[in-house]
């Protein structure tokens, strides 16, 4: 047991269970959980280390390269006439980036998860360095993926894109001669979004109830109107900035330092009236550094954030409806590790990923369990399961979000801070809401954004998306053996969810392609790209389960 493993967990089947007992089938279904690809080496390492060692031992991976490191090396700090300093387009391919082809994918796929809970989004940061603004972003969440909830929770709130993005930068004392406030935007979604949600929760997740039968609300508005006044005084940190005088335009340019900087204080523009809020008591005069710690502090402590952060995450990884157990095991690892920590994110993974109700197999008479795979892992997954290269380095790959000619998603591209879905969203006049049940996906699939997808994929599958090719390199040798193609497909893409009809019915297509042994490599990219949008297409893939 590793020092931060709790105690609790070893009680998950796989722990009392030898290795060999994980099949291949369930190695990959972890594998689609824990992180993008589920490759023939992955399956075998999660089979021979076990679900818990193998989560160990991605902790312990060397990061990749450091987004901003990556912009730098491709040329977008350049100052030039084009004035790409304004272009908020590498900002995209930063985040395709790592999500394609650093790595620490364990990291990319659980910071990807996170960056749904914490959002910002590119679509409204503007100015210097948009790119550069959301590699800061990204550091915090892949930087602290692996560290502490309070931690990760302040590094949120100081980061230089949410401040622009939800108005802590520059975010000024009250002046009673012009009636001016501190805004509270911030102070409202922390809680709202961040920490401890609308409703009082029970350690299993389930809404508390008051005498009238009512969920009862976690704060009101003068608990908003305080703390706002905790989130005054800060701004961009510009100590490490240069100004640049250029020709083309009378203003100076200044360097993007600011961006990767947390944001610094300014005593003289922080509110330092007493601050009331959740039953915490911040006394008037608090200097501003002070009065952030004991308010983050206070909002970790609540006993809603365990609940409300877990469930999510096993939204986002698992399962959209998770049991309340589930949810209390999950609850429990995030309010003590096994060594007495709260907040411990390796602990919530560990809970997350590796509970009985994760690892049991699927249910048959249940089709309701699962989740549907959004469009980014869909496409993430492919890549990485099929290889992918980009000849120039550039990641030219744009925002995907739109539903008719895109993914219908694009990573760091949420509509609001109230991410691509809500947690709690259903879909009208379904099965799954006959039977109450959320399904948060759901929210971003309709019959647009189906045919969006699937003519999407028939071209990028094929031919790839500007300067990012795919490869199919390991799949060539054997593209004319099509029961051995679709069973690999079936495995690695599918962690072997497609039924035997389905895959009778993609071979019997696949047939009608004659391709064999002998024939060009054209055909047999053909024939492959042609097998992935057929899986890719199927509703037992679309339903991770």
């Amino acid at each position: 047991m590793s020092e931060a493993e709790p105690a609790a967990a070893t009680a998950a089947p796989e722990a009392a269970a030898p290795v060999s007992a994980i099949s291949e089938a369930a190695a990959a279904r972890f594998l689609h959980r824990a992180q993008f690809s589920a490759l023939p080496d992955e399956i075998a390492a999660v089979r021979t280390l076990g679900y818990r060692a193998w989560l160990d031992a991605r902790f312990a991976d060397p990061r990749g390269q450091a987004p901003a490191d990556w912009l730098d090396a491709h040329g977008h700090n350049a100052v030039s006439e084009d004035r790409h300093y304004f272009w908020p387009q590498a900002g995209d391919f930063m985040a395709w980036n790592q999500l394609l082809a650093q790595p620490d994918q364990c990291r990319q796929r659980l910071a990807f998860a996170l960056s749904q809970y914490f959002v910002i989004s590119l679509n409204a940061i503007d100015g210097y360095w948009p790119p550069y603004i959301m590699a800061g972003w990204w550091e915090v969440l892949a930087g602290g993926a692996f560290g502490n909830f309070r931690d990760l929770l302040e590094r949120v709130t100081l980061n230089a894109g949410m401040g622009m993005y939800l108005n802590t930068k520059g975010n000024l004392k009250e002046d009673p001669a012009t009636g001016r406030l501190p805004d509270e935007n911030y102070a409202r979604e922390v809680m709202q979004l961040f920490t401890i949600g609308l409703y009082e929760l029970n350690p299993d997740g389930t809404e508390k109830r008051g005498p009238d039968r009512r969920p009862v609300e976690t704060y009101g508005q003068a608990d908003v109107t305080n703390l706002a006044r905790v989130f005054t005084g800060w701004d961009h940190d510009m100590r490490r900035v240069s100004h640049r005088n250029v020709s083309w335009q009378n203003f100076p340019v200044i360097s993007h330092e600011f961006c990767l900087d947390p944001m610094r204080f300014d005593p003289g523009k922080h509110c330092e009236l007493a601050v009331n809020f959740l039953g915490c008591a911040i006394p008037a005069g608090t200097p501003g550094p002070e009065a952030l710690r004991l308010a983050l502090d206070h909002l970790f402590a609540h006993p809603n954030v365990g609940p409300f952060f877990g469930r999510q995450m096993i939204q986002r990884l698992v399962t959209s409806n998770p049991s309340p157990a589930y949810v209390r095991r999950v609850a429990a690892a995030f309010d003590d590790n096994g060594r007495g920590v709260r907040g411990d994110l390796k602990a919530v993974w560990r809970a997350v990923l590796t509970d009985p109700e994760a690892l049991a197999p699927p249910d048959p008479r249940d089709p309701l369990s699962g989740k549907l795979r959004e469009p980014v892992v869909r496409f993430v997954s492919w890549a990485r399961s099929v290889g992918l290269r980009s000849d120039s380095g550039a990641f030219q790959m744009y925002d995907l979000s739109r539903s008719d000619t895109g993914l219908g998603q694009s990573p760091l591209r949420s509509p609001s801070v109230f991410n691509f879905y809500r947690p709690g969203y259903t879909p009208p006049h379904t099965a799954i809401a006959a039977a109450h049940k959320q399904a948060p996906e759901f929210q971003i699939h309709n019959e647009t954004s189906a045919a969006g997808y699937l003519n999407f994929l028939q071209w990028a599958i094929r031919w790839g998306y500007n300067d990012v090719k795919p490869t199919y390199a390991a799949l060539l040798p054997s593209a004319h053996d099509l029961p051995a193609l679709v069973a690999w497909l079936n495995l690695h893409l599918a962690a072997d969810q497609l039924s035997a009809e389905t895959c009778r019915t993609i071979e019997a297509a696949l047939a009608s392609k004659e391709v064999i042994a002998a024939s060009a490599d054209a055909h047999k990219m053909d024939l492959l790209a042609s097998a992935c949008l057929l899986v890719m297409a199927s509703p037992e893939y679309l339903v991770q389960k």
